[in-house]
């Protein structure tokens, strides 16, 4: 446990408690279900509940709302005339302190209020449960802590906005006029007769609702329908008129109620206690696009055993959902937050980039990049279960290498752009190539490469330089000349993603960095700017598809393949176009060239190009790309201390090196060339010193993005607008670190990329600094704290780098392969530690046993035991196995496989 935890956990399934966890201004939770039901809960119970970007239940909120507004899940008791309490201390009333307790687990969330003055407790567990409901559950428990009686009016208070984020500031007032308010027996109903959009109003079909009983299923005595009837005059949300003065509830609503403001204001009947005895209330809190939704909520929750059910169903849904990856490192607390990092990655999959306070952009979906890294993880779970949507993703590609950038809900629709603003980011051709290599590994299925797929189509042509003015909105996919609606395999298009970019280049001849890469902020630079970063990661792919194109013959009967007569222009050492790559104009040229070929249009005709002439010439490019990068882009500071520039501004001038006598430096212009192996031993080892000399905070022992630049880069971008050390100007930035994590195992340095992953977990788990519940965030600041909770893609890429390189479990083109890079302080605690998760459909257990706890590179296999005892293995290095999939895939189903693997000198 560390000196300055503020929670802690409480066993190994993730839970947790946190005493007087309010005191932290800006903490959330999620509590969501697949159905895509979402809410953000803060320990006073502020925060919002939504379907999407249309449909609010509760107000929309950010994280600066989390401390300045009133609206919450609130909860009244009634004593007497001198003395009221909000059990979630939402009150504007003074009252002496009071005690709480948090406890929580995967999404799940529990706080308990302790008022020695009243001598009361207040139990308050939400959750979302795991069906398809639309709803959030709240059971309130109260209980008499003295000797004596307590009485008590009980009265939930928690306002409905029931409509649009988008009226927030667009209409408040007028859409609240829409309002139809309905009295129920058991709670308040709110339709909006329309959804108010000045584009086109439309019918609205959603109904918004809070509904309750008491724990015998006793209905309410009546309501409090609006804000206005709720506070009174001079009232307000943490005063109200209605608890202070006890009025009399409404039984029926009349038309001076309708079009205003509502709240789910719920009176319950006088309530006495004997000592020590509880009363138990519940509370559904929703949103139904049909009527007859409401009631069965209602049936189905409305006792204290149904909600007991359906959390118990709950917590054990997450349970087995966390557990399809699972490490026991005995280490406890890492362990445990590791269960939270795993969560992550789902939590992504149903909130996209939005709808948690941190994440005040965007208007749901997912972005293009977020697509596929979210998907890293599943494909070590059941990959043929996510291969359809993996595919059809790949139809958001253009004919011209780039892609639509917001993927809608619906399976293969996308959309340009989120803001309708035609923009390139030129990192988005690498992801798909990546994520569908990791899903080969884990199958063997070659088949998908020439699964055939329609091409995106809209306005934006020759990669966002050009706008097709014929283009027909109701057109969506590229068509032949014919008229046809074209299709080519993935193989195809992934190909066209990678030509495209290594042709589109600045004069220093590395690929344009366009509207941004992975660096959102690096958005100044448009007609000069350069990613010599990415530059790297397209030639990896491109290396990496040559190795793969290799193996696809032994398992492809055909020695070639079909694609788009228009891409021999891009694979130009097949033909008599063969250009110098030394020349940027004469490769824009030739862009440009295959640019006019697929315009508005593609032919339809396909050519048969044969496999080792497709191997011959990217064999070519990355080749080329690789020593181009070695050559100019390497920057010697002195014999112990050099690094790469990842980037040229709009100016064509290199931002890294020693410049003004000030090194300037990135780890992302560092992650790649290591990553690729475009960088030696020897630079390696200069650039992890580099790393720690000039990108280390000392202080929170974190690698920062960027050194401090000292003024704003207008020539490359808005990120350095930002304070330093926030966000993408020198944050601590969990998707980069982990990244290179990733890359130093890659490159064999375990011992560093250890110490990477642990920084990250160090400076979550530091809690009075850091100020998160468990997971990994997108960064942390200067101050150490932890920003933009829980939707991060930097969750896939550590489980994957835990998985895959440190426990060193992973495919290999349908093979399983166990190449171990664990180091010696991973057994401080025990000499075996193991990880489980699934490949080829069967669950895996493997221990590895190091009774020497012997460092990286001075172990090796020494022994290896399998259960069944059936299944052989190859040994492909003294560190390394390979188990056939046939020995797997030939086993029974549901057996389990228990892999021991000995680690001695």
């Amino acid at each position: 446990m560390m000196k300055k935890q503020l929670w802690k956990f409480t066993g190994t399934n993730g839970d947790f408690i946190f005493p007087d966890a309010e005191k932290i201004n800006q903490l959330y939770f999620p509590l969501a279900n697949e159905a895509e039901f979402m809410s953000s809960i803060t320990p006073q119970l502020k925060g919002d509940i939504k379907l999407g970007q249309n449909h609010f239940l509760m107000q929309p909120v950010t994280r600066e709302c989390l401390y300045n507004i009133k609206s919450s899940r609130n909860f009244w008791l009634y004593i007497n005339k001198n003395t009221v309490w909000s059990i979630t201390g939402c009150t504007a009333l003074m009252h002496k302190p009071e005690k709480t307790l948090l406890k929580a687990g995967i999404l799940w969330h529990t706080i308990t209020r302790t008022s020695k003055e009243l001598g009361l407790e207040a139990e308050i567990t939400n959750f979302v449960p795991v069906t398809a409901d639309h709803t959030e559950i709240m059971r309130i428990k109260i209980t008499n802590l003295t000797k004596k009686t307590i009485s008590f009016t009980p009265t939930s208070a928690i306002p409905i906005f029931g409509r649009s984020a988008d009226n927030l500031r667009d209409h408040r007032h007028v859409t609240s006029l829409l309002h139809r308010i309905k009295l129920t027996k058991n709670g308040i109903i709110v339709k909006p007769v329309m959804s108010f959009d000045e584009r086109g109003h439309r019918i609205n079909h959603f109904s918004y609702f809070v509904l309750g009983c008491e724990q015998n299923s006793r209905a309410p005595q009546g309501y409090f329908p609006t804000i206005e009837s709720f506070i009174g005059p001079g009232g307000c949300l943490e005063r109200p008129q209605a608890i202070i003065k006890n009025l009399m509830p409404l039984k029926k609503i009349s038309r001076i109620h309708q079009g205003k403001e509502a709240i789910g204001a719920l009176r319950f009947q006088a309530k006495t206690l004997a000592p020590k005895q509880s009363a138990t209330y519940i509370l559904m809190l929703g949103i139904a696009e049909k009527p007859q939704q409401i009631a069965q909520i209602f049936k189905k929750f409305n006792h204290p055993s149904k909600i007991a059910s359906a959390l118990s169903e709950n917590k054990n849904f997450w349970e087995k959902k966390v557990e399809m990856i699972s490490f026991q490192s005995k280490e406890n607390n890492f362990d445990n937050w590791l269960r939270w990092v795993t969560l992550q990655p789902v939590l992504r999959k149903i909130f996209g980039c939005s709808f948690l306070p941190d994440f005040d952009y965007g208007r749901g979906g997912k972005g293009w990049r977020d697509l596929w890294q979210d998907t890293l993880t599943l494909l070590f779970i059941h990959p043929k279960k996510i291969k359809h949507t993996l595919s059809i993703n790949f139809s958001g590609i253009r004919i011209d290498g780039t892609n639509a950038t917001i993927i809608t809900k619906k399976p293969g629709h996308f959309i340009a752009d989120r803001n309708k603003i035609p923009r390139v980011w030129m990192d988005h051709g690498v992801w798909p190539y990546f994520t569908l290599q990791l899903y080969i590994h884990q199958t063997g299925d070659f088949n998908i490469l020439f699964e055939n797929h329609t091409y995106f189509y809209d306005q934006q042509i020759s990669r966002g330089t050009s706008t097709n003015y014929l283009w027909n909105q109701d057109c969506k996919h590229l068509r032949t000349k014919q008229g046809n609606i074209y299709k080519g395999t993935i193989l195809e298009h992934i190909l066209i993603q990678h030509l495209s970019a290594f042709f589109n280049v600045g004069k220093n001849n590395n690929i344009k960095l366009e509207s941004a890469d992975w660096n959102d902020g690096l958005d100044m630079a448009k007609e000069h700017g350069e990613s010599v970063a990415f530059t790297c990661f397209y030639a990896w792919n491109l290396r990496n598809m040559t190795i793969l194109l290799k193996e696809l013959k032994k398992h492809f009967p055909k020695r070639n393949i079909n694609l788009a007569k228009e891409i021999l222009i891009l694979l130009d050492t097949l033909g008599k176009t063969s250009i110098n790559y030394n020349s940027a104009d004469k490769k824009n040229a030739l862009l440009t060239r295959y640019f006019n070929a697929v315009k508005t249009q593609i032919n339809g005709k396909k050519v048969s190009i044969s496999i080792d002439a497709l191997i011959n010439d990217l064999s070519k490019k990355w080749q080329w790309s690789y020593e181009q990068i070695r050559k100019n882009e390497w920057l010697d500071i002195n014999k112990k201390i050099g690094f790469f520039n990842g980037y040229y501004d709009n100016q064509g001038k290199q931002i890294e090196g020693k410049i003004n006598n000030t090194i300037r430096m990135t780890l992302t212009g560092q992650v790649f060339p290591l990553m690729s192996g475009i960088a030696s031993k020897e630079q390696t080892a200069k650039i992890i010193r580099s790393v720690n000399k000039y990108l280390n905070d000392k202080k929170l022992s974190g690698l920062r993005l960027n050194t401090d630049f000292k003024s704003p880069q207008f020539h490359l971008g808005r990120a350095f607008a930002f304070s330093y050390g926030s966000k993408e100007n020198g944050a601590i930035f969990s998707h980069m670190c982990v990244m290179f994590a990733y890359a130093l195992y890659q490159q064999g340095s375990a011992e560093e990329g250890f110490k990477i992953l642990q920084s990250l977990f160090n400076l979550a788990q530091d809690t009075e600094k850091s100020k998160i519940f468990p997971c990994l965030p997108e960064y942390f600041d200067l101050a150490g704290q932890g920003m933009y909770s829980y939707l991060t893609g930097s969750a896939s890429w550590y489980i994957m780098t835990v998985l895959t390189e440190v426990f060193g479990i992973k495919g290999y083109f349908g093979d399983l392969v166990i190449e171990p890079k664990l180091v010696s302080a991973q057994f401080k605690n025990s000499t075996t530690i193991s990880a489980q998760c699934y490949f080829a459909e069967k669950r895996i257990t493997v221990k590895f046993y190091n009774p020497e706890k012997l460092k990286f590179n001075k172990y090796q296999i020494a022994n290896v035991k399998i259960e069944p005892s059936e299944i052989t293995f190859k040994t492909i290095s003294s560190n390394k196995i390979l188990i056939p999939r046939k020995e797997i895939t030939n086993l029974p189903d549901k057996i389990q496989i228990k892999i021991r693997i000995s680690l001695k000198k």
